[in-house]
């Protein structure tokens, strides 16, 4: 065994992960014992966003560790024959034609990365592609570069393929993920760019999903009141789980793109990325557009939170 997970990924990082993050905390509490405040404070800055940027990579290494979870695992048919399909939009709902989004991403109070997802129609289709980098300093810790590309189709919101390309320090992988609902299967290709090393996967699906990535914009089609919750069945990606959007309350955020209205939506999932990642909230816009403003997870590793700071309609 070389002590990397099927993607390549160096297991036993995710232990010198959580060993870092326990002298960081030592670390903080006697701060002036050690340093001096100004050197102290930008360590720490640096080496926390190292932590959690490449606790990410853990977290998805853990999943493909741990899959468990609703659906038929590599196999056609199996439970996910059962789950019902995607929901359609509400009545009325359009996706934008053209729409991009620009988040400023924070660990605790330390700024660690700018993602930018766009939206855009295609005919029938839309296609949502998302790009985030590492800022700063971080880049000589731990450089991450990805990027994502999903296509759905804009009348059902049923995803068709989503692709994603991770630069994380040494890790390069490519992947696709084709969803035919004709056939009932998903087909997962991948390639890492470091080894050579290649991998097909297949697993059977229901009839109409979404994914990890375009479920948070999917979400915007549905009905939102407070109190009220439902499900999507997402692409995780070898299986299907169920996904519970609850809808917990109304508050008002102060962002760097403005003040909003909003709706706060908790994901919830009885496997997968969305259980492993711990607490997840997301901000919606009380109106009928229903955009994504604030997107926050919890987990061991501290709380990371995506701010709108623009939206414009190019």
């Amino acid at each position: 065994m070389d002590g990397t997970g099927a993607n390549g990924f160096d297991k036993s990082l995710c232990f010198r992960l959580r060993f870092m993050e326990r002298i960081l905390s030592v670390k903080q509490r006697f701060s002036f014992s050690f340093f001096s405040v100004a050197s102290f404070r930008s360590w720490t800055a640096l080496s926390w966003t190292a932590v959690l940027l490449a606790s990410l990579a853990c977290g998805s290494l853990w999943a493909q560790q741990n899959p468990g979870g609703q659906g038929g695992q590599n196999s056609p048919g199996g439970q996910s024959a059962s789950i019902a399909p995607l929901p359609p939009p509400r009545a009325g709902y359009s996706f934008p034609a053209k729409q991009t989004f620009t988040y400023a991403v924070d660990w605790r109070v330390f700024p660690a990365a700018t993602a930018v997802l766009h939206l855009e129609a295609d005919g029938a289709k839309e296609h949502l592609t998302a790009n985030a980098d590492t800022i700063g300093a971080i880049n000589l810790l731990f450089h991450v570069s990805d990027k994502f590309q999903s296509t759905f189709d804009r009348e059902k919101g049923c995803t068709t393929e989503f692709d994603k390309q991770t630069v994380e320090g040494r890790r390069q992988i490519n992947s696709t993920l084709k969803l035919d609902y004709e056939q009932g299967k998903s087909v997962l290709d991948e390639r890492n760019l470091t080894t050579g090393q290649t991998k097909r996967l297949e697993t059977g699906i229901p009839s109409c999903l979404t994914d990890l990535l375009t479920g948070v914009f999917y979400a915007s089609s549905q009905g939102m009141t407070v109190g009220k919750s439902f499900d999507m069945p997402v692409s995780d990606p070898l299986r299907t789980v169920v996904v519970t959007m609850k809808v917990e309350g109304l508050e008002e955020l102060k962002l760097p793109a403005g003040t909003f209205k909003t709706v706060r939506v908790e994901p919830t999932a009885e496997a997968g990325v969305v259980k492993n990642r711990g607490q997840i909230w997301i901000w919606y816009t009380d109106d009928e557009r229903h955009l994504p403003v604030q997107m926050r997870a919890r987990s061991f590793w501290g709380t990371i939170t995506f701010r709108l700071a623009s939206v414009e309609n190019k």
